[in-house]
């Protein structure tokens, strides 16, 4: 991800003295828990292709699940999207060119659900400023599971995409409360009542659950506060954590030989995150290996997932392949043609039904085609009803 802009987001981006590309983009705070999490997994899943494709598909149940939430509740899955669809993005730019752009747009253009998935789309105005990661900041969805209230969860959104500049910039009240989603309240117009009941408790759980410290400041005119800021530092329990903003695995040569095959940023640190370095390396070994290969970056994807090696034996006898390898070998290509996020879902959900040791060690060698749990596999992909 390329780094964030370190001007400070004033209430107003019409100052001469910006002189680099800003963008903000204030995504409204009336968004429930749920919601917000939604946004975020819908947002990832399409991140590689917001441009390129004029809509995005992910399985439903998966997408419930990956939330948190009943897979089969249905009802609060279309009640959510039809907040997103509801809620309002605004962003106001100045361009390279020091040309101001002011736009709005509804934050889904459309969702619906249709045969178990779920396709949505964003207009393309604001694909084009999510697109842009000086623009929007990906949420850490290991981080946002921890979150137990919606307006910790907006501040570490607002906060987080000014962790490289140490402080968001001073920010009117008024934007404030929009971003916490109390705008309306004439309850939250007391700075006192804003403070005891949202802003301090949000700092709380940003600064107990997440990988930044936030601390407030505030600044008067008279008596009255009129602005506030919130400093940014790197939680100190980073490592407990176990969350990389991809700093330095970017800079590795493994990650720079991903990248060299053609793999997108994301992609090469999510495999790098899921296997580890030497692993990765190990395939990308493997990979080259093979000659003249037409697809390397899913010929690595497939030696990733199903631990390809040159001595690595065929999970059945010799011969024609059984009934029970070739419904794994379906498995094995219903798994491929699912998303990235979908795939990471799965591969989680199920490692945690798995209690033996040792088959959780045949799945991790071998994946779908894992031979030791293949009745179990065949019961997971019934349940979430793609197999």
């Amino acid at each position: 991800m390329d780094e964030i802009p370190r001007e400070q987001l004033t209430g107003s981006l019409r100052r001469g003295a910006v002189k680099k590309h800003v963008a903000a983009i204030h995504v409204s705070g009336k968004l429930t828990l749920l919601q917000r999490k939604l946004s975020n997994v819908l947002l990832l899943n399409a991140y590689d292709t917001l441009i390129l494709q004029p809509s995005h598909q992910i399985d439903a149940r998966t997408l419930c699940q990956m939330i948190g939430y009943n897979s089969n509740d249905m009802e609060t899955l279309k009640q959510s999207l039809r907040g997103l669809a509801e809620t309002v993005a605004e962003w106001d730019m100045l361009d390279a060119k020091g040309q101001q752009e002011w736009g709005v747009s509804s934050l889904l253009s459309y969702a619906k659900l249709k045969g178990g998935v779920c396709e949505y789309a964003y207009s393309p105005a604001l694909a084009e400023k999510l697109n842009d990661p000086k623009v929007f900041a990906l949420i850490n969805l290991n981080i946002q599971r921890r979150f137990t209230g919606g307006h910790a969860l907006a501040l570490y959104e607002n906060c987080y995409r000014f962790v490289r500049t140490g402080s968001t910039g001073w920010w009117p009240l008024d934007l404030f409360r929009r971003l916490m989603g109390v705008a309306d309240s004439a309850y939250y117009e007391s700075y006192k009542h804003l403070n005891a009941k949202i802003i301090k408790p949000a700092v709380d759980e940003v600064n107990k659950t997440s990988n930044i410290v936030v601390t407030p400041e505030t600044r008067k005119r008279g008596r009255a506060v009129t602005d506030i800021r919130f400093l940014i530092s790197e939680n100190p329990q980073l490592s407990i954590l176990d969350i990389d903003d991809g700093g330095a695995v970017r800079g590795g040569a493994v990650y720079q030989k991903l990248r060299a095959l053609g793999a997108s940023d994301r992609l090469a640190r999510q495999w790098i995150g899921e296997h580890g370095e030497d692993y990765v390396r190990d395939k990308l070994s493997y990979v080259a290996g093979q000659g003249n290969v037409k697809s390397p970056v899913r010929y690595l994807q497939a030696a990733l997932r199903d631990d390809y090696r040159d001595e690595t034996p065929n999970p059945e006898v010799a011969g024609e392949p059984s009934a029970r390898a070739q419904r794994l070998a379906r498995v094995r290509d219903a798994m491929a043609a699912r998303s990235p996020t979908q795939r990471d879902a799965d591969k989680r959900l199920f490692m945690s039904t798995l209690e033996d040791p040792a088959a959780r060690a045949d799945f991790e060698r071998h994946g779908w085609i894992s031979p030791m749990n293949a009745e179990a596999i065949f019961a997971f992909w019934e349940r979430v009803g793609v197999e």
